[in-house]
């Protein structure tokens, strides 16, 4: 099945030799969610640049919608809405003109209903008629997705939606994103709150010094990537491990009243059910039993890590 964006050994090298991306290949399906996460520089938004036309690649190819972005680009940028980082709105321009302008840059002709309905879906339509340079910083970045959705893209990119909105607003705009997923609009964020991507995403791409590291759905990430803790509460302290159990990884807290053992959820057996046979046998009274998932912070670190290690190595 062929995606809405078809990416093959994409690559970019700026003058002096610097190596923005390396034969990045991905395929995004229609209407999923893909977080693009990685460290300042990675790429990421060269990636989304190189999509939506606005840098040429030095290699590789782009199709979107099955046209090629260098050769069809017109019929592939008018599938694109962009969201970009920075806030660049006409500060004396009404709301309700900025978008209706933008959908006339698409050659769209007038559809006010549409755009009525794109700002109550913001909760844009009560400030329609103010200029945009009195609006908050997390309304300007609400006119942005207004206007990237102006000409009914099939494809949004989000450059760091959420960047200096608070968490209240930025949990509304997740709703947002979720009911454009509703209606059959693929988007592809990127974003340094992991736990916007842990939230929203199906699939998430790693992205380092210009690499793709891996592209894989969420849950599969997490359960490949993402050990679990067993946290066992004791109901009296102890000093130290008993020796009968060393060697398998028992962290005693500070206190002495709790145990964690970090296990593979993907093994055949996880040793849980023997370890707390053996603390019974040790006379160690246990209180209480917890687990904890690794989040997808604490994924993106070792793999980012772990890429550093290669490089080192």
């Amino acid at each position: 099945m062929t995606g809405i964006i078809e990416i093959d050994n994409l690559s970019k090298e700026y003058g002096g030799g610097t190596k923005a991306l390396t034969d990045v290949s991905m395929s995004i399906e229609e209407g999923e969610i893909i977080a693009l996460l990685g460290p300042n520089g990675a790429g990421k938004t060269t990636l989304i640049s190189i999509i939506c036309g606005l840098v040429v690649p030095t290699g590789g190819s782009v199709r979107v919608g099955g046209y090629d972005i260098g050769k069809d680009w017109r019929a592939a940028r008018k599938l694109i809405g962009l969201v970009p980082q920075e806030i660049a709105l006409e500060p004396f321009e009404s709301v309700l003109n900025c978008v209706r302008f933008t959908r006339g840059l698409y050659g769209e002709g007038p559809d006010d209903a549409y755009i009525e309905e794109v700002l109550r879906s913001l909760a844009l339509w009560e400030k329609r008629d103010a200029a945009t340079k009195e609006l908050s910083g997390g309304m300007k970045r609400r006119v942005l997705i207004a206007k990237a959705l102006a000409h009914r893209p099939k494809v949004l990119f989000l450059d760091e939606p959420t960047a200096g909105v608070d968490v209240a607003l930025r949990r509304e705009m997740w709703q947002v994103v979720e009911g454009l997923r509703r209606e059959g609009v693929t988007i592809i964020l990127t974003t340094h709150y992991l736990e916007e991507a842990e939230e929203m995403a199906d699939r998430i791409g790693v992205i380092n010094k210009g690499q793709l590291l891996l592209i894989k759905p969420k849950d599969e990430l997490m359960g490949e990537f993402g050990g679990k803790t067993l946290r066992i509460e004791l109901d009296e302290p102890l000093h130290a491990i008993p020796s009968e159990l060393a060697g398998r990884g028992l962290v005693l807290a500070p206190d002495g009243l709790e145990i964690s053992y970090d296990y593979d959820t993907r093994a055949e057996r996880t040793g849980i059910a023997r370890l707390l046979g053996d603390l019974a046998a040790q006379g160690i009274t246990v209180r209480d039993v917890s687990t904890r998932q690794s989040s997808l912070e604490e994924v993106f670190i070792s793999l980012v890590q772990e890429d550093k290690a290669e490089d080192a190595a």
